[in-house]
């Protein structure tokens, strides 16, 4: 593979993960912007508070494909894992930093996810595993989401499909938690929302 299809390749999945998946959704199902409300995020979550929960797993399942479609394409044209990387990171990378949206997005749970499940779904399903232990224990959709990040390198090193993309998953992850920053300072508070209670100030 050329240089230039390589770079193509990477450029296209950044695109494709630009797309602000719940900001449309929103809007076409007569939300209003996500942007606006709650966490201000444009993931999922923060969707369905915006515009329902029909409209929260539509931009799930949008954000889930944007990062599983080009590494799956990547995957089927050039198995080589530094090849598949670059273009799931840069699909996750556009949905973190989008350019359509001045480069302010999401958390990239549910895109980094899309991208896992065609790499390794073992320890995607594994952290999906934690991601739901912790929710129903804890009750924080962002607390699940960080420890089932930084599980998920631990995950992919107990793989042998996955021990090739362990830098990825490292990288992902740190990226996931940096990006939880604000949900962090509040869950140390104790000011963070929990699901199905009452939305704090």
């Amino acid at each position: 593979m050329s240089l230039a299809v390589f770079i193509i390749f990477v450029v296209i999945a950044y695109l494709l993960g630009s797309i602000p998946s719940g900001i449309l959704v929103a809007r076409a199902l007569g939300g209003v912007d996500p942007r606006t409300i709650g966490s201000k995020n444009i993931g999922a979550t923060n969707v369905s508070r915006s515009a329902g929960k029909k409209a929260g797993v539509i931009t799930l399942l949008g954000d889930l494909l944007k990062g599983a479609i080009p590494t799956f394409i990547a995957f089927r044209l050039n198995p080589d894992p530094l090849f598949v990387s670059l273009v799931g990171i840069a699909a996750f990378a556009g949905h973190l930093f989008p350019i359509y949206l001045k480069f302010k997005g999401g958390k990239g749970v549910a895109t980094a996810c899309g991208v896992m499940l065609v790499i390794c779904p073992l320890a995607i399903l594994l952290s999906a595993l934690v991601f739901f232990i912790i929710v129903g224990i804890k009750k924080y959709v962002s607390l699940a989401s960080i420890i089932s990040a930084g599980m998920l390198p631990v995950f992919l090193s107990f793989s042998p499909r996955g021990k090739d993309y362990v830098f990825m998953g490292v990288a992902i992850s740190v990226l996931i938690i940096i990006k939880h920053k604000e949900n962090i300072k509040r869950l140390i508070e104790g000011t963070e929302n929990k699901i199905g209670g009452k939305p704090k100030a």
